[in-house]
């Protein structure tokens, strides 16, 4: 007996080893994070995202941004939903996240989940399941992601400069999204997810020749679009335009308003005019359950960014300030 306890321990200690020396996280993210802790978790978040999304559905595109802008920057850590201080301007008060909407939605499923399982779930896994759930609600592909992010204690304005920009050309965004990991297609699948929400002018008027006298028109897009984007900009930098003409309905229209030159961005448009990704452009125009089955795919992927586990982390009790 002795013997066989001596002989479990070495293989114990060697299995361990093999997990340091390969570089795998023993409390790496799982589907079934909180099945004890929590277990009805998931269907909380749902409900209640469910429920603020039927009274108004345009959050939906704020939940998507705001957990891949969250992502991008520190990774997946829900630092984008902290509060500025006086000593401390925040990620969401970037000129860069100021169009981010659902900030309320999050506190709410905060309060609720709260209520039932104090102090066990993170801010970052709220927002990620509350972003997969908007998805959902809007027309979108259902998928499940891993759970166990633990809430980063830093939010800094400055470190949002980690976002694309939306004047990025097609090979400076493949160079950023490589830097995450992201393949070409990972890349244009998740610009796929612009299907929702709107723009502010402040952030394509550099396209349009009425606002910019130094050049014309953006060549690479429709005079006309050109010209209902003009009118409508004319009411100042927070006047808004939908991505798509389904603005609140996950699909594939988006791609199609590319190959029709109505790219709203730089960065949007950009996709069709580089050979690079053109072609998956073409492909999610045609195909929307190819479309959907890559979405996902690369959210899964997007939502392992640089994610806070153990004492890296904290579980955040307000997701607005750091415990």
């Amino acid at each position: 007996m002795a013997k066989m306890i001596t002989t479990y321990i070495i293989e114990l200690i060697l299995v361990l080893e093999v997990v340091l020396l390969s570089g795998v996280h023993v409390h790496a993210l799982t589907m079934d994070y909180y099945m004890m802790s929590c277990p009805l978790l998931e269907g909380l978040v749902k409900n209640t995202v469910y429920q603020a999304l039927r009274n108004d559905p345009t959050p939906a595109a704020g939940l998507l941004r705001m957990h891949f802008h969250d992502c991008f920057v520190e990774g997946c850590d829900g630092s984008i939903l902290i509060d500025s201080t006086k000593d401390n301007t925040a990620e969401k008060d970037s000129p860069a996240n100021l169009s981010l909407r659902g900030y309320e939605i999050i506190d709410r499923v905060k309060e609720a989940v709260e209520s039932m399982c104090p102090g066990v779930v993170s801010c970052a896994d709220i927002l990620a399941m509350a972003a997969r759930d908007a998805v959902f609600f809007a027309g979108g592909p259902v998928y499940d992601i891993p759970k166990g992010r633990k809430d980063g204690r830093r939010s800094r304005i400055e470190d949002t400069i980690k976002l694309p920009a939306p004047v990025l050309n097609g090979s400076s965004l493949i160079k950023m999204f490589a830097q995450h990991g992201f393949t070409v297609q990972d890349l244009v699948a998740l610009s796929g997810g612009h299907t929702l929400g709107v723009a502010r002018c402040s952030s394509f008027k550099n396209r349009l020749s009425s606002f910019d006298t130094t050049h014309d028109v953006d060549p690479v897009l429709d005079s006309n679009f050109a010209k209902t984007l003009s009118s409508t900009c004319s009411a100042g930098d927070n006047a808004e335009v939908a991505f798509d003409s389904t603005r609140n309905t996950f699909d594939n229209n988006y791609f199609g308003g590319l190959q029709s030159k109505q790219g709203l961005l730089t960065s949007d448009q950009t996709l069709f005019s580089s050979p690079q990704t053109r072609n998956m452009v073409y492909a999610y125009a045609m195909n929307q359950a190819r479309f959907f089955l890559d979405f996902q795919q690369a959210m899964l992927k997007m939502g392992k960014i640089d994610v806070k586990e153990g004492d890296s982390g904290e579980v955040r009790l307000d997701c607005r300030q750091i415990n």
